[in-house]
């Protein structure tokens, strides 16, 4: 079966077999910041944008990626350059392992992109889905504030 899809702004074309998912394709294919952790939804390791939405990569089937965007935290650079986001995570110390890391800044580019001003609360809410066995998400928080800041001119 063959799918196509816009991924990390290149439109590319699959050839999939009807089970796979989404994490296994984009495994397959050679994108090493999804993570293969439970396979089951409840880590978040997996995450990635389809369409602007995190999703768990690992509960989509890839034949519902044809025809979507889809974005994985190798995607939200810009030009070679890191994104105010990832620049905030690794300013305030909120990469420890990286396990959860990439998982986190779908999360959180998520959350920004559709509340750029949250609140601390909104914050957790959003990075709720994704397990981190190395922190108490304090640093995680802080760098997503910090990244808010830096985006209103605030904190350069």
């Amino acid at each position: 079966m063959r799918i196509e899809m816009i991924l990390n702004g290149v439109r590319r074309g699959f050839e999939i077999e009807p089970g796979d998912t989404l994490l296994e394709l984009l495994r397959r294919e050679g994108y090493k910041g999804v993570k293969k952790g439970c396979e089951t939804g409840d880590c978040g390791a997996c995450a990635v944008l389809l369409d602007g939405r995190a999703v768990n990569s690992c509960l989509v089937l890839a034949a519902k990626a044809d025809g979507r965007t889809v974005t994985t935290v190798e995607g939200l650079e810009a030009d070679g350059r890191l994104s105010v986001l990832q620049e905030a995570f690794l300013d305030a110390g909120a990469v420890q392992c990286g396990y959860c890391t990439p998982g986190m800044l779908i999360a959180a580019t998520d959350l920004l992109n559709r509340n750029p001003h949250p609140s601390e609360e909104e914050i957790r809410e959003a990075i709720s889905g994704n397990l981190c066995r190395c922190t108490g998400y304090v640093k995680q928080v802080e760098a997503i504030e910090l990244a808010v800041r830096r985006m209103e001119g605030k904190d350069v």
